[in-house]
């Protein structure tokens, strides 16, 4: 698991804590940063409990602390500023198999505002974005092994890349929502952005190729021909 994705997963598990969830929505719905005395008041818990808790969850990232001086007063004698908390300016989300709607949803919009300026049809343009998308992720995972850069990226990118002899098969479709509804065209997307991958990486010896099969993602990476 990658640093980015066990971090999302300790934040979430953070809030599995009662006491810490409660705290982390109180401070969420206010519109000012809340101080510790505030938000022990609002959930009847000792205030070092709060304490403890409310640094916990700016560990991990949910949180974030800024420093001001309550009184509105300032100068000597306007007394310590106080520590207080918000919400962090962070998406934290977790997906078990993992999914990257997040990845899918950037290249159909700016696929769609390109098609909309240049007047290209909108799917050739999802398909040059893609491959060139995939050409970034495997230019800069080259470091040696070509095929282990592809695996790398496959792996980071939710696709839980599996050693099938000379192929490669994907036991996850990142996008599984959106290609279960729209599948030809996120297939389509999917199988351009692995060819970019291919191509980046160096990994001439392998082909993507358009394999659906249950519970799997619908592309294969096979031996190239030749």
């Amino acid at each position: 698991m990658d640093d980015d994705r066990s971090a999302q997963v300790s934040a979430v598990a953070a809030l599995a804590e009662p006491t810490r969830r409660r705290l982390y929505d109180h401070v969420v719905r206010q519109e000012a940063p809340v101080s510790r005395d505030d938000a022990a008041a609002a959930i009847a818990v000792p205030r070092a409990t709060v304490a403890f808790h409310l640094d916990k969850l700016v560990d991990e990232g949910l949180l974030d602390v800024v420093y001001e001086r309550r009184t509105g007063r300032t100068g000597p004698g306007a007394g310590r500023p106080s520590k207080l908390y918000r919400r962090a300016a962070c998406d934290v989300a977790v997906s078990l198999p993992e999914r990257r709607y997040d990845l899918a949803g950037g290249l159909l919009a700016a696929a769609l505002d390109e098609a909309q300026t240049s007047g290209e049809p909108p799917r050739e343009v999802l398909a040059r974005l893609a491959f060139q998308r995939g050409r970034e992720f495997g230019r800069a995972a080259r470091d040696g092994d070509e095929r282990d850069a592809v695996l790398r990226v496959l792996e980071e990118q939710g696709f839980e890349p599996r050693r099938d002899d000379e192929a490669i098969t994907l036991a996850n479709c990142p996008f599984h929502v959106l290609a279960q509804e729209h599948t030809d065209l996120v297939c389509g997307m999917n199988l351009h952005l692995l060819d970019g991958l291919i191509e980046g990486a160096g990994a001439g010896e392998l082909t993507p190729r358009l394999q659906p099969t249950p519970g799997r993602c619908c592309v294969r990476l096979e031996p190239a021909a030749g």
